[in-house]
């Protein structure tokens, strides 16, 4: 059973007031709130256990390095993976930036380079660099104005343009729109593409079988899985990992050096230079054991019950213009009311104690192609209820009658 109550107790944040009111937290998706075992795992590292991995003799050292390597493998079975093929970063845009700069050696002025205006700005720039630097040709993906792709335009355009490399996110962060990957990797497969999914905001909701899903990257946050910031990761195919340049260079990842040479390790070590994150990957850990202690489909579930509540009730306020899909969604609406704008409403709800995100949420190429400057965003995770709903839709009505 999905108890909504227990979950919410297990998250000390949301027990706050904020200007007064009960806090209600509707944007999991710039970051997810965390549970106390997350925390306590965090702590615990510092107060007993800190000390460097590898290669360190003493006790804790061993005791760190032990529970480091643990981490790994507890967030590879997340994901059906092996944990060899899990790479350590800050984050998914280091992440994004790792595979594209590994891949400069790869490409030339032949190459074409397949992106979308649906992406965040981590699975553009990086590419627009890549693609300076090598001569590739740099196109979109055909984006229908609702902000949703059409598979079959997209499977011809792959087909016409046959991309080295294809590069797309599982879940939209500004409107939370769910990509129907599958026809759209195979499509790029059929030409040997080189395939990159952008999962920071699918990870979460979806907790996606990455063998299954059959992309040859696939990266992610930890903040937005319950877990610590400064966190993320990179899975990889093996052999394709392995055929990456290294992004960064310096202890840990080499196998010998002279003066003369140096000699790296294979990955995942091959790309994870230097002291690592020690604390937030042992505390991850902590998130991928509480997320996987609750029932994948209950929460599933749970999310879009809330998230269709909401979007009931927010369709019932003259004048507000929804930009997410209501029909393939993680738990995130978008939306502007009439002309108003949505740095404004945010403002205005901060004060009933309401969080959202407004502006143009890193997708600046979106929000001009759905012809906005930028919007409000509330997105919504397992911890939500419907109390948050009716707090969040009678402050923002008290808000636009402030505004009208």
């Amino acid at each position: 059973m999905f108890n909504i109550e227990k979950i919410r107790a297990d998250f000390p944040a949301l027990q706050q007031l904020i200007n007064g009111q009960p806090l209600v937290y509707l944007d999991s998706a710039a970051t997810t709130q965390k549970p106390r075992s997350v925390i306590s795992a965090t702590e615990q590292f510092y107060a007993r256990n800190n000390a460097n991995v590898h290669r360190g003799r003493h006790t804790l050292s061993e005791q760190a390095t032990q529970a480091y390597e643990q981490a790994r493998l507890t967030v590879a079975n997340y994901f059906n993976i092996t944990a060899s093929e899990l790479v350590w970063t800050k984050g998914a845009t280091e992440a994004i930036n790792l595979v594209a700069n590994g891949l400069t050696e790869q490409l030339n002025d032949n190459s074409t380079i397949i992106i979308s205006a649906l992406e965040h700005h981590a699975n553009i720039v990086p590419w627009q660099q890549l693609a300076k630097r090598t001569g590739a040709k740099l196109l979109a993906l055909p984006l229908q104005q609702n902000g949703c792709f059409d598979v079959q335009t997209c499977v011809k355009f792959i087909e016409q343009h046959k991309p080295s490399v294809l590069a797309i996110t599982h879940a939209s962060n500004a409107l939370g729109n769910i990509t129907d990957l599958d026809p759209i990797l195979h499509a790029a497969k059929r030409h040997d593409a080189i395939t990159l999914v952008d999962g920071a905001q699918a990870a979460l909701h979806l907790q996606p079988n990455l063998p299954q899903l059959g992309c040859d990257f696939y990266v992610f946050s930890a903040h937005k899985m319950l877990g610590p910031t400064g966190l993320g990761g990179l899975y990889g195919r093996y052999d394709r990992l392995n055929s990456l340049a290294v992004y960064q260079t310096g202890g840990e990842m080499i196998e010998t050096v002279t003066l003369a040479k140096t000699v790296f390790r294979q990955t995942p070590a091959k790309f994870e230079a230097g002291t690592p994150n020690i604390a937030a990957v042992i505390a991850f850990a902590a998130a991928i054991d509480y997320l996987t202690s609750l029932s994948k489909a209950s929460v599933y579930t749970h999310e879009q019950i809330i998230f269709n509540y909401a979007a009931e009730k927010l369709q019932g306020i003259a004048g507000v213009t929804i930009y997410s899909s209501l029909e393939n969604n993680i738990g995130t609406l978008c939306f502007n009311y009439r002309d108003e704008h949505p740095f404004d409403i945010a403002t205005l709800l901060d004060g009933y104690g309401i969080a959202v995100r407004s502006g143009h949420h890193c997708a600046q190429p979106l929000m001009q192609h759905l012809g906005i400057n930028g919007c409000v965003r509330a997105s919504f995770a397992l911890y939500n209820n419907h109390s948050d709903v009716d707090l969040f839709i009678a402050a923002l009505q008290n808000c636009l009658e402030l505004l009208d």
